[in-house]
C-alpha cells in the first residue's frame, strides 16, 4: 500500500467522521409541543365526563351497535339525517366494534389523537406564514391563552380550560385538519401546483366540512384568503374552482345526513345568542394582537392573515344582524389571525425596537393575565394549587345507575347533568336533550312537555301510565326534590346527588329486569368511568 493510498483513506475517513457528527436537533415547536401534548392529554383525561362528552359517546355507542343505519343518538327514535354521524364518528364507531370498547372510551382515546392532529396542523400552518423557529410556540402560547376573563366552554374553542373537556370531540379534529388545509392553501397559493393538489385540498375541505360544519366555514374563508393573497390570484382560477367542486361532491355523497340541509336552521341560534352579548368578557386579550395584525395590512393589502379576519368577522356580523347567531361558533377561530400575527411578529430575531418590546410585555402582561384569571386550573391540579384557580367542571358520575338500565332502555329525567350523561352508556331518553336535525324540533318539544307533565305534582296515575306506555319508559331518574309515583320502585340513589332510579312498568322487560340494590344488573353494561 503507498503512501498516497493511505493518505487518501485517511482523509476519506476524516470526512465520514464529520458527517457522523452533525446530528438532528429538534426544533423548539417540537420539544414544546411535544410537552404540551403530554401535559394537554393528562389534563384531558383526568376531567369526568362532562357537558357534550356524553352525546359524542352516545353517537360512538349508536354506531357501535348498527354501523349503518344508527338510531338517535339519545332517543329511540330513527337516526338519519343526524349531522352526528360524520366520517369521523363512522370511524370511531367501526374503532369501537372492532375493540369492543365504549363509547366514552373512544372519545377519551381520541383526545391524544386529536390533539395531534391540531400541534401538527398548527405548526404547517405558521410555516406557510414565517421560516422564524419560535413563531408555532407563541403561536400555540396565544392560541390557549389569549382569550378573556370569561369562560369560553364551547366546541371548537381552544382555551387551556375547554380543552380538558373538548379535546375528544370532532370539533378539535376539524380545526386541526382546518390548520392543515391552511398550510396547503398556502403552499400553492406561494407556488402553482397540478390539478391534484387542489383535488387533495377539496376533498379535506370536504371532510372538514362533514366532521363540523360550523368549523368548515372559517376553514374556508381561510383557503379563499390564502387564494386571494397569491401573486397572480386569478391565473389559477380553474384550479382553486377544482378544490370547490371536489368539496361539494365529496359532501354531497356523504349517505348518513345532509350537510347542504343545516344551512339556515334555526333550531341552535338560541343556544349561541351569549357568545355575541358575551363578546368582550370571552375574547378582549385576543385584540393584543390587532397592532401586529394592523401592521401585516400596513406590509401587505392582500395578507392572508388579514383578508382571514375581516372575512370572519363579517361572517360574524352576519350571524349577529340575520339573528342566526350560530355563525357566532366561528369566533374562536376568528381571534387566531390575531393570536398567530402576534405570534409571529414577537418571534423576530433581537435586537427588538421599542414598539416591539412594548408590544411584547403587552402580550406577556395580558398572557398572565389569561392564564392566571380563568387558563391555570386547566393543568394545575387542585392538591398542587396553591392559589385557588379555577377547577375544570367535574359531573356527577351515573355508573350507580348504568348497572340497572340496561342498553337501549328507556329513563325519563328531565335532570340537566342525566339528560346528557346517560345515553353515552346506551340508554335512551324520553325528550333529548340537544336539537338534532334527524328529529323535528316541534317533536322534540312535544316529548319535553310529556316529561314535564309526568313529573308534574298535578299529574294523575292514569297520566302517567299513559305517558309511560306512550314512550316505553323503563326508568325514572329523578332529583332529591321530586316526588317518586306510588307505581315506581325505588331501586338505588345516587351516592353524591342523592338522584332516585327508579323502576316502572311500562317499558319492555330486559335483562335487567327486576333488578335490585342485591342485582347489579345485565353483564353486558359497558364499564363506566
Amino acid at each position: 500500500m503507498t503512501t498516497a493510498t493511505l493518505g487518501t483513506r485517511r482523509k476519506t475517513h476524516g470526512a465520514t467522521a464529520l458527517n457522523r457528527r452533525k446530528r438532528w436537533r429538534p426544533s423548539p415547536y417540537v420539544v414544546f409541543g411535544g410537552l404540551f401534548w403530554i401535559v394537554m392529554s393528562l389534563a384531558f383525561w383526568r376531567v369526568p365526563m362532562c357537558c357534550d362528552f356524553g352525546q359524542h359517546a352516545a353517537v360512538v355507542e349508536r354506531l357501535k351497535s348498527d354501523l349503518l343505519h344508527p338510531r338517535h343518538p339519545m332517543a329511540d327514535l330513527p337516526g338519519a339525517g343526524s349531522p352526528y354521524y360524520s366520517p369521523y364518528a363512522v370511524a370511531q364507531g367501526l374503532f369501537a366494534r372492532v375493540t369492543g370498547l365504549a363509547g366514552w372510551e373512544v372519545v377519551k382515546l381520541a383526545g391524544p389523537l386529536n390533539l395531534l392532529v391540531l400541534l401538527t396542523g398548527l405548526g404547517r400552518f405558521v410555516k406557510v406564514l414565517t421560516a422564524r423557529q419560535w413563531a408555532p410556540v407563541l403561536a400555540l402560547l396565544a392560541m390557549v391563552v389569549l382569550w378573556g376573563t370569561r369562560m369560553a366552554w364551547w366546541s371548537g374553542y381552544l382555551g387551556l380550560m375547554s380543552m380538558t373537556g373538548n379535546l375528544g370531540y370532532p370539533s378539535t379534529f376539524a380545526i386541526g385538519l382546518a390548520f392543515w388545509a391552511w398550510g396547503l392553501a398556502g403552499s400553492l397559493a406561494r407556488s402553482p401546483r397540478g390539478v391534484l393538489a387542489y383535488v387533495g385540498l377539496g376533498a379535506l375541505c370536504g371532510v372538514i366540512l362533514l366532521v363540523h360544519p360550523i368549523s368548515s366555514v372559517a376553514a374556508v374563508i381561510g383557503v379563499v384568503a390564502f387564494a386571494a393573497s397569491g401573486l397572480r390570484p386569478f391565473a389559477a382560477v380553474w384550479k382553486w374552482a377544482a378544490t370547490a367542486v371536489t368539496a361539494a361532491l365529496l359532501a354531497a355523497s356523504w349517505p348518513y345526513f345532509s350537510v347542504f340541509s343545516l344551512v339556515g336552521d334555526e333550531s341552535v341560534d338560541w343556544i349561541h345568542r351569549q357568545l355575541y352579548t358575551e363578546m368582550p368578557q370571552r375574547f378582549w386579550l385576543a385584540l393584543i394582537g390587532l397592532p401586529a395584525l394592523a401592521l401585516r395590512f400596513w406590509r401587505n393589502r392582500r395578507d392572508p392573515l388579514v383578508l382571514m379576519f375581516a372575512l370572519d368577522c363579517a361572517v360574524v356580523a352576519y350571524g349577529w344582524l340575520s339573528g342566526h347567531y350560530t355563525y357566532g361558533r366561528i369566533l374562536g377561530l376568528t381571534l387566531v389571525p390575531l393570536q398567530f400575527a402576534l405570534a409571529i411578529e414577537l418571534a423576530a430575531p433581537r435586537p427588538w425596537r421599542r414598539w416591539r418590546m412594548a408590544l411584547g410585555g403587552v402580550a406577556a402582561t395580558g398572557a398572565a393575565i389569561g392564564f392566571c384569571t380563568l387558563q391555570a386550573g386547566a393543568v394545575v391540579p387542585r392538591a398542587l394549587d396553591p392559589v385557588g384557580f379555577d377547577q375544570p367542571p367535574r359531573w356527577p358520575g351515573y355508573g350507580w345507575a348504568v348497572r340497572h338500565v340496561d342498553r337501549g332502555d328507556v329513563v325519563l329525567t328531565n335532570g340537566y347533568y342525566p339528560t346528557r350523561s346517560l345515553p353515552a352508556f346506551g340508554a335512551n331518553l324520553v325528550a333529548p336533550a340537544w336539537p338534532d336535525a334527524s328529529l323535528a324540533e316541534d317533536t322534540r318539544n312535544h316529548r319535553l312537555q310529556k316529561v314535564r307533565d309526568y313529573l308534574s305534582p298535578d299529574s294523575t296515575r292514569a297520566e302517567r301510565e299513559r305517558i309511560v306506555r306512550r314512550y316505553d319508559v323503563r326508568w325514572l331518574l329523578l332529583s332529591p326534590d321530586q316526588k317518586v309515583p306510588d307505581e315506581a320502585v325505588v331501586v338505588t340513589w345516587g351516592p353524591r346527588t342523592g338522584e332516585v332510579l327508579a323502576r316502572v312498568s311500562g317499558g319492555h322487560t330486559g335483562v335487567g329486569a327486576g333488578s335490585t340494590d342485591a342485582d347489579p344488573g345485565s353483564t353486558k353494561q359497558p364499564k363506566t368511568p
